[in-house]
């Protein structure tokens, strides 16, 4: 069970302020809680705030079906759970496609996470660039996206 106040401040979060960013559009990063990898490079796939920052990073750091062209494009890959960015990636210029298909961003850096998402609590983990501002923007904040896949595109400022 939730408690009621954590689910009554979840209810009014504001959504991510994405007409503050300079991309017409940017790439979302839908995730589950962290479970163990099947992988041998890491040890988990997926969201936990118990984490370490470098767990955390190569947990989020997968191989998916996307665009990487327009996932780079937007310069920022909000993490999300549920529809709550709880981990904000940056660093995606360059990337890597394996035999299947799916793309990876090995240089993508982790700019900033929750631990506590009623609260919200968060770590900035990245201050390159304009890592610390996009993160303190975006963590804790709403962010509806659909999509058939982990990643999902949606409008951000379409003046930019």
């Amino acid at each position: 069970m939730v408690p009621l106040e954590a689910v009554q401040a979840l209810s009014t979060r504001h959504h991510a302020p994405l007409d503050q960013l300079d991309y017409p559009e940017i790439a979302v990063l839908r995730v589950d809680t962290a479970q163990p990898a099947e992988e041998p490079d890491r040890g988990w796939t997926g969201f936990a705030s118990s984490l370490t920052p470098d767990d955390l990073l190569s947990a989020l750091r997968g191989w998916w079906r996307c665009d990487p062209a327009a996932v780079a494009a937007g310069q920022v890959l909000p993490v999300t759970l549920s529809g709550y960015v709880v981990a904000v990636l940056t660093g995606l210029q360059h990337w890597e496609k394996n035999p299947q298909g799916r793309h990876a961003f090995p240089d993508a850096r982790l700019a900033g996470y929750v631990t506590d998402l009623v609260s919200p609590h968060t770590v900035i983990t990245s201050y390159v660039n304009d890592d610390h501002h996009l993160a303190e923007l975006l963590l804790g904040t709403r962010l509806v996206s659909h999509s058939g896949g982990a990643v999902a595109y949606v409008p951000a400022n379409p003046t930019a």
